[in-house]
């Protein structure tokens, strides 16, 4: 018979004689425990469980083997500790280690970030030096930066006048139509778009060290193109004319009517010029069965067609280059009355929530 031996890691056994008596008020137990949890410092975590150990009872023999540390390392935090308070251990105070932001300092530097965009961790690097006299290293600012929560990201551009009250009002307004829409009634999301033959470049893969160059198109050829979104179905309406106008607006209404033979059509849309024009309100003198529900002004973030334009143009224009521009015009229309192939993707897309500006 084959006999095995086995190691057995033995149980720590705690003494019973302790070196510190108990110092700590409840109070700063409560609060070195906070701090311990906020920190994102192993180095710092590690010095704050060793003062709390001490407090409970454990000597110095038996926190340096739960710690994995030599003692004298735990009598240094401990005396430095007496000598400076807790502050003293923050891997940003403590003599003998690289510098570093402490947890109160990052939380702070955080709420600071929330408002303001370095456009490099260079940037980053020279702020914190001059208001926390703390130096990183680029790369050490990034990988801070991760640890912290933040990326490296284009940021979304908004509308400066953008009401936050108004659209409120407005999605009240939308939820109370949804709840109360007719049967045979339908409700669209109405807007024209003008995409360019000219590539949209954004962020991508590229190998290290190496620059990508994507060529672009001379002139300002584009699509004009005037759509809406069923939102029961669905399904986008579109059709393409040699401009997004008055007349144009009519041809698309006119195909909707026709489309639609029965029941109101509630057509929510922005506040562009030529939808407000005599030529349209004419027409709709004469089509009672359609309703326009206009938009507060700035705030394309409440009109779904306008995720639709956004997600062909993603599919059909980002980082890609067309020499013709009757290759783009026919690649962007098959994207767009091709829309089913991308039901997965629409699905999550195309949810009635909306997102409000200002946030």
């Amino acid at each position: 018979m084959i006999k095995f031996s086995v190691y057995l890691k033995p149980r720590i056994r705690f003494l019973d004689v302790c070196n510190v008596e108990p110092f700590l008020t409840r109070a700063q137990v409560v609060q070195y425990r906070k701090l311990h949890k906020k920190s994102i410092s192993v180095k710092e975590r590690d010095r704050i469980k060793g003062i709390l150990m001490l407090n409970k009872g454990y000597n110095f023999e038996e926190i340096a083997e739960v710690l994995i540390m030599d003692e004298d390392s735990i009598r240094r935090w401990y005396n430095l500790y007496l000598e400076e308070g807790i502050e003293s251990l923050s891997v940003n105070n403590y003599k003998g280690s690289d510098p570093f932001l402490s947890s109160e300092k990052q939380v702070q530097f955080a709420n600071f970030m929330d408002q303001h965009i370095f456009l490099t961790a260079k940037e980053a690097c020279n702020y914190v030096l001059k208001i926390y006299k703390v130096e990183y290293t680029t790369k050490g600012m990034t990988n801070l930066l991760g640890r912290m929560g933040f990326v490296y990201e284009k940021p979304k551009a908004i509308p400066g006048k953008a009401d936050r009250k108004e659209q409120e009002k407005f999605i009240r307004k939308y939820n109370r139509l949804r709840r109360k829409n007719g049967k045979g009634d339908k409700i669209y999301f109405m807007d024209g778009a003008h995409p360019l033959h000219n590539p949209i470049l954004q962020y991508g893969w590229i190998k290290k060290g190496e620059e990508k160059y994507i060529e672009t198109n001379t002139g300002r050829n584009r699509l004009n193109i005037n759509g809406v979104y069923d939102v029961e179905e669905k399904k986008v309406i579109a059709r393409e004319d040699e401009s997004v106008n008055a007349q144009s607006t009519v041809k698309l209404l006119t195909q909707l009517l026709f489309r639609q033979q029965k029941g109101k059509l509630y057509v929510i849309l922005d506040n562009a010029r030529y939808y407000r024009s005599e030529f349209v309100k004419e027409f709709l003198k004469e089509n009672t069965r359609i309703k326009f529900i206009f938009l507060p002004p700035y705030s394309p973030n409440l009109n779904l067609i306008e995720r639709i334009w956004k997600f062909v143009k993603k599919k059909v224009a980002y980082n890609k280059y067309y020499e013709e521009f009757s290759v783009f015009r026919k690649k962007f229309l098959y994207r767009l009355n091709n829309l089913e192939t991308f039901e997965k993707e629409l699905e999550t897309l195309m949810t009635e929530k909306f997102q409000l500006f200002p946030t």
